[in-house]
């Protein structure tokens, strides 16, 4: 079992939880997990984001995304912030799509959920690499 709870704190856009499960469905199946996951998608703007990076990180500015790894090793792993403000500006920034930008970010999430990261420079290697196999597979390609 996968489930996904997309918590949509943004705006009335159904689009997201589309991109997002799209996303999150192809790095499940490509990353061919067997075992019950609960993630916790939740979409809001760079004032709540600054606000969680100012209280968890000490850093107070907005950040593209947070993520919340649960170690009680229960099913749900976790839980993803996405600005969706940040989403749009880095989109425009990057020169690709908004929907390629936000499956990025929720990929990247989702991976720093599972354990992975990007601290030294072989970590950054295996996760960077990954993201991108999974953004090709789910067709979420960098052009406009």
């Amino acid at each position: 079992m996968f489930k996904i709870n997309l918590i949509n704190q943004y705006d009335e856009d159904k689009t997201y939880k589309k991109i997002c499960l799209k996303a999150l469905k192809t790095a499940y199946k490509y990353l061919k997990l067997k075992e019950n996951i609960i993630i916790n998608i939740i979409l809001i703007n760079d004032q709540e984001i600054q606000e969680l990076n100012k209280n968890y990180r000490n850093l107070d500015k907005p950040t593209d995304v947070l993520s919340f790894e649960n170690d009680d090793y229960s099913v749900e792993i976790g839980d993803v912030f996405i600005s969706i403000d940040k989403t749009k500006e880095q989109a425009l920034a990057y020169n690709h799509s908004f929907q390629r930008e936000l499956a990025f970010l929720t990929i990247h999430g989702f991976l720093h959920c599972l354990g992975y990261d990007h601290l030294n420079e072989q970590d950054e290697l295996e996760m960077f690499s990954l993201q991108d196999k999974i953004l090709e597979q789910a067709k979420f390609r960098r052009e406009l």
